[in-house]
């Protein structure tokens, strides 16, 4: 069976490449960049020693580029991290820059760690890469002649400044980024619930699955620092679980096409207001005790299974304690996944050639500067970012459209007058960080004037600084474009379909333990989240290789009714383990497994390329929806050329 066929247009692939993320602008975030890049800069011109302040500037980038919205703990460990990698990367980078014999392969040996360590996790990604943008950004200060110990306190200076920033929330909205995080699922309940149209409905079903990940991500994140002793952590993850049967009648309800009343989306807004303001949890609406005696509302129905979810919700019910996994097992984790993992292993050879290559050029051609031709290199080739093209393309976009803004600066002359480079400084620091939510495109362009007055200042550089920047940043492109995309190996082979694969398999262990005889509510849960979560992945990879003008691409683009299709089979499941939890009959352990084996030969057949095999289905009550819903699954992967697929779907009578 090959994959699915579809022509995508050029101007489609070009829309989805320049698409921007409609994302609230972070604005906390933008103040603490504005101020973390133009202080510095304003005390070193008041000390008369601009260069210094630029230095010191520079090493707030990692905490500013590694800032998030996540709990603090959380954030001061990932911070930290990024922030050691940063200046240990400068300082070798300083150390090794003035011999070439020594710095070219010391960069390469630090890209193939950094592709490597990426795998580690998202705090060692991140890590990893500011350890390589640093050991380029050292060089490049080295063969300018700055000396290596004003530089590294500077650096550090800046990394510690940025870090106090980051964190100087803590103290007072400690637990704020977890209230909001809790907050936010009964805003996404409420907001699908009051969805017109099921486009609508699909997309505030995917919110809501953000949002439950991302809930639960810096819940047990936060417990884990804290070894589950802090009290208010334990409440929120009470509270989160407890409303795991809301969420699951919820998905029934949309799944059946009915909507919801309104006082039960009242009370989620109540909800949501409750938790941000730390206040006592409102009452359930009238019907709360399930609905069962309200001739209206069934007991078997949909909004019964809610109104009786919503007396569930509290933060009483103790949910288990997740263990500390040790930092040992964290690390025999990471060496297994080394070794059973050919894809890191591909992603770290395609950087490290690019890399070396990009390093021969650097050390065999005049340029000047030139160690931003490796920087962009990496940049664009990090292994966990997404499209090689797309991150290419856009890289090279931003940085013409920044160094046209830097130019500007230059040729005003606006590096000489203290008070009018701080403005703009300020103007390119919040367009730095609304960038990195909204486009990577928006992000290179403010990124780079940024660091082009940072050098300037620096090293005293001019109109060369802005050419060199762009010369480099068009080679660099180029290099990753050919070497690593166009003559690479399988870059342009479509790779959503194993992915698709992976995730039926997941849904399937979630039948499997939903619907099984000896169903447990707590795996259950985490079966159903992870079902959910293969699932929000799989679109993520899905929206990286869209953008590609390849047959990646337009495979990618082709898999999409199939992916559909598999989110409307787990939720027919969600709505089917609701019925169960409301009085519905369990479903015959034979039909379960007619279910399973249906999904696992689907999975079978995406993965091998194959025509799958013939396969019975149940014609029961209870699993009507989900049949319903794997025959259109297996007509998405069959693709719009009916003619070629052999296989047939006989439900069983």
């Amino acid at each position: 069976m090959s994959p699915p066929r579809a022509d995508l247009p050029a101007p489609r692939w070009l829309v989805h490449l320049l698409r921007t993320d409609p994302a609230p602008v972070p604005w906390s975030r933008v103040l603490r960049a504005v101020v973390g890049f133009t202080a510095p800069i304003a005390i070193g011109y008041l000390a008369g020693e601009p260069a210094i302040g630029a230095l010191v500037s520079a090493g707030v980038l990692p905490t500013v580029m590694g800032d998030g919205s996540g709990p603090y703990a959380y954030r001061a460990k990932r911070l930290g991290i990024t922030v050691c990698a940063a200046v240990f990367g400068f300082a070798l980078g300083l150390v090794t820059g003035t011999d070439p014999w020594l710095s070219h392969p010391t960069v390469v040996l630090v890209a193939a760690v950094s592709a490597l360590v990426s795998t580690g996790g998202n705090n060692a990604s991140f890590a990893a890469l500011q350890l390589f943008v640093f050991v380029t950004l050292g060089t490049g200060q080295a063969e300018a002649g700055t000396d290596v110990a004003v530089a590294v306190a500077c650096v550090v200076t800046g990394g510690l400044w940025g870090l106090l920033l980051a964190l100087s929330g803590w103290t007072v909205h400690a637990t704020s980024p977890e209230r909001q995080a809790v907050a936010q699922v009964y805003i996404e309940l409420a907001a699908m619930h009051s969805a017109q149209d099921e486009a609508t409905s699909l997309a505030a079903r995917q919110q809501l699955t953000t949002a439950m990940n991302t809930a639960y991500d810096r819940l047990l994140t936060a417990r884990s620092w804290l070894s589950g002793r802090d009290a208010t952590y334990r409440t929120l993850l009470n509270l989160l679980s407890a409303t795991t049967p809301a969420v699951e009648a919820s998905v029934a309800m949309v799944n059946a096409g009915e909507r919801a009343p309104r006082d039960v989306i009242a009370h989620f807004t109540d909800l949501a207001a409750a938790v941000l303001a730390d206040a006592p949890l409102p009452a359930p609406p009238r019907g709360g005790d399930g609905g069962r005696d309200d001739p209206a509302d069934p007991a078997d129905s949909t909004t019964a299974a809610l109104y009786h979810a919503l007396t569930k919700i509290n933060t009483e019910e103790e949910r288990s304690r997740r263990d500390r996994v040790p930092w040992l097992q964290k690390v025999r984790d990471w060496v297994e996944s080394l070794a059973s993992g050919p894809l890191t292993w591909i992603a770290a050879a395609r950087l490290t050639l690019c890399v070396a290559i990009a390093e021969l050029v650097r050390l065999t051609v005049p340029l000047d500067n030139p160690y931003w031709l490796t920087l962009t290199v990496g940049l664009v080739l990090k292994p966990d970012f997404g499209s090689v093209f797309g991150r290419a393309v856009l890289r090279g976009v931003g940085t013409v459209v920044g160094v046209g803004i830097g130019a500007a600066i230059l040729g005003l002359g606006a590096h000489g007058h203290g008070p009018v480079l701080i403005a703009l400084v300020a103007v390119l620091a919040a367009g730095l960080v609304i960038g990195k939510v909204r486009n990577y495109g928006i992000l290179s362009a403010f990124v780079t004037p940024l660091i082009i007055l940072q050098m300037d200042l620096t090293i005293g550089g001019d109109w060369g600084v802005v050419l060199a920047r762009l010369t480099d940043t068009v080679a660099g492109c180029a290099i990753v474009l050919v070497f690593g995309y166009l003559l690479w190996p399988g870059s342009r082979r479509p790779r959503v379909g194993g992915r698709l694969a992976d995730v039926a398999d997941t849904v399937a262990r979630y039948v499997e333990v939903s619907l099984g005889p000896d169903a447990d509510r707590m795996e259950r849960s985490r079966c159903r989240r992870q079902a959910y979560r293969g699932l929000a992945d799989l679109r993520t990879a899905f929206q990286q290789l869209v953008v590609e003008p390849s047959p990646a691409g337009r495979q990618a683009a082709a898999w999409w009714p199939a992916i559909v299709a598999l989110e409307q089979v787990t939720d027919a499941v969600t709505a089917a383990v609701v019925g169960l939890s409301h009085g519905a009959d369990r479903p015959a352990a034979s039909d379960v497994r007619l279910v399973t084996a249906a999904l696992a030969e689907l999975a079978s057949a995406v993965r091998d390329q194959r025509d799958p095999v013939d396969v019975d289905l149940p014609d029961t009550e209870q699993l009507a929806g989900v049949a319903d819903q794997l025959d259109t699954a297996f007509d998405a992967v069959r693709g719009p050329d009916f003619t070629r697929s052999k296989f047939t779907f006989r439900r069983r009578r």
